[in-house]
């Protein structure tokens, strides 16, 4: 009575089995033709062949190790940017200076960008002007596949906190009003990270030598490191102001505002869950942004010291870095970008703007307060 639904059965997956049997030998037609033609070439034609497929696998397995490995990454590291209470603003005298022998406390903030910088192509390959990374898969950007971009986004999300950064450094932090002039090496700092970020050593448009782009980021956090160096003899001015807070407060909740911008767009245009293959950079991207401003704000906690202790911000700052180690907890393997509803596959982009939003949040709470 049976038989003849289990002889269904059975035929059924006979044909998946022939179905796949046939896409499996479509898949490996061209490389049985590329053996068989091969075999019949002469040794110097294959050398040169065997040359260039070895050279692509190399490539591959160069491109692999310096996009899966990552070196320096540490979720804490914005803890070594604390100061303990009653410590001095950034630019203040130390105790320990003379009339003779000046001493003034370095910037925490210039410090933690020329940090970041530093992890980005000192301790890590920068990837997105890599030859290998520039090329794609046989010219589809990587970004529009599953691999190799994560780490490329995390390190263009960092940037982009890095730039915004030196954009106040030089605008506002750095100098006393509006009315003094720009630091020269802050100045030089902002030009360098505002390189292109995907330049290698020729372009073709325009064509010929170019300076890369870890070559200027690395002249960016000399000019920073130079800028303390110079601020620690009570050359440089650094005005922690409760303006420049303010000011600093309003571009930073602007910066992340637009990055949440981004995953929304991203979740709205597909809900594809684990096989969204542009998930998985826009929530790095995301990612590597707060990473960034997890040091520079514990930094600014320390360079405003006195200004938070005068206008009671220390809880509300306190709060805002521990929303930034929540965030910076989220580390799943595989991204999904599923329905906000699905309970299958969930929407970690989802989850990212979220945290994105509460600190924008607590960012907005404490710029109130010192507009006050």
């Amino acid at each position: 009575m049976l038989d003849p639904i289990v002889n269904f059965i059975v035929l059924v997956f006979n044909w998946i089995g022939r179905g796949i049997g046939l896409v499996i030998a479509a898949a490996l037609l061209p490389f049985v033709a590329f053996g068989v033609w091969y075999k019949k070439r002469g040794w110097m034609i294959k050398a040169a062949v065997g040359l260039v497929i070895v050279s692509i696998i190399a490539s591959y397995v160069y491109l692999f190790a310096i996009t899966q490995f990552w070196s320096g990454f540490d979720r804490d590291y914005a803890q070594v940017y604390k100061s303990e209470p009653g410590s001095p603003s950034a630019g203040d005298a130390l105790a320990t200076s003379t009339e003779t022998n000046k001493q003034c406390q370095t910037s925490h903030i210039v410090s933690a960008t020329a940090d970041l910088i530093d992890f980005n192509v000192n301790q890590n390959t920068w990837i997105p002007s890599t030859l290998f990374s520039k090329l794609g898969f046989f010219g589809i950007p990587w970004k529009n596949t599953p691999y190799f971009d994560n780490k490329a986004a995390f390190q263009l999300g960092v940037n982009k906190a890095l730039r915004r950064t030196t954009i106040e450094l030089v605008d506002r932090l750095g100098r006393v009003r509006g009315t003094s002039g720009i630091n020269q090496n802050l100045q030089e700092a902002r030009t360098g990270l505002a390189y292109d970020e995907d330049s290698w050593y020729v372009s073709l448009d325009p064509f010929g030598f170019r300076t890369t782009t870890q070559t200027n980021y690395r002249r960016a956090r000399e000019k920073l490191l130079e800028f303390n160096k110079e601020q620690q003899s009570c050359v440089t001015n650094f005005d922690a102001r409760p303006d420049n807070l303010l000011e600093f407060f309003d571009r930073i909740t602007k910066d992340i505002g637009s990055t949440s911008d981004i995953l929304r767009r991203r979740m709205e245009a597909s809900n594809l869950g684990w096989f969204d293959p542009r998930a998985d950079d826009r929530f790095w991207f995301a990612y590597g942004e707060l990473y960034a401003y997890s040091g520079i704000l514990t930094a600014a906690h320390a360079d405003f010291s006195e200004v938070i202790s005068n206008r009671n911000l220390s809880q509300l700052w306190d709060r805002t870095e521990d929303q930034l180690k929540s965030a910076l907890n989220l580390t799943p393997g595989i991204i999904s970008n599923g329905h906000e509803a699905s309970w299958i596959m969930p929407t970690h982009l989802a989850t990212m703007g979220f945290y994105i939003l509460r600190v924008r949040a607590n960012l907005v709470e404490m710029r109130d307060v010192l507009d006050r």
